[in-house]
């Protein structure tokens, strides 16, 4: 006779924490999953895209080490009040380590978004790959999708870095932006080399 009453407890308090659940994703982007987020990802309004990138989220090859290795556009929007500048990082997190392939920073208030190959804009840091100040297109060995994350930073000054570019990696452009990051974007992207 008590198992009525304590089913349909059970039940509304478990339709009651899914729905927070959903609530908690929809407002933080945050889901934890084997499958990759090609979605855009954004901090708020603040949001990242790239024109060129196919709905399915998959980086095309002229974009790769096995294409011109070009860089992809970006498109930014949203930004806080009081941005006065922006830096960008590509990376790929890998189970035990962290691969970053683009640092570009000290990019001025007033641009919103970079175009494919651009050159002139910010500063250049180093990749992983060769540790010249350069873009490094993914070049992932072993078989299976990988994701990477272009992620742009809306910051309050310019970074305060005193090293060479050269030295810059993406440990210390995030280390020198950490105290003036007003908002973050990400975009995630999928290659598979053949």
């Amino acid at each position: 006779m008590h198992k009525k009453p304590l089913f349909l407890a059970t039940f509304c308090l478990l339709v009651i924490f899914l729905a927070a659940c959903e609530s908690f994703i929809a407002t933080t982007g945050v889901i934890e999953s084997s499958t990759p987020t090609v979605a855009p990802v954004s901090t708020g309004v603040f949001t990242l895209t790239a024109p060129d990138l196919p709905a399915d989220g998959r980086l095309p090859v002229e974009y790769t080490c096995d294409g011109d290795g070009s860089t992809l556009a970006l498109n930014w929007s949203g930004a806080p009040e009081g941005a006065k500048s922006y830096a960008v990082i590509m990376d790929h997190i890998a189970p035990e380590t962290i691969h970053w392939y683009w640092v570009l920073y000290n990019i001025p208030a007033d641009v919103t978004s970079l175009p494919k190959n651009v050159t002139g804009i910010g500063t250049l840091g180093s990749n992983i790959n060769n540790g010249l100040v350069e873009y490094s297109p993914p070049c992932s060995k072993g078989p299976g999708d990988k994701t990477y994350t272009f992620t742009v930073y809306a910051l309050s000054a310019e970074p305060q870095i005193t090293v060479p570019a050269e030295k810059v990696d993406r440990t210390t452009l995030l280390d020198a932006i950490q105290n003036i990051t007003l908002a973050s974007a990400s975009l995630n992207v999928i290659y598979s080399r053949p």
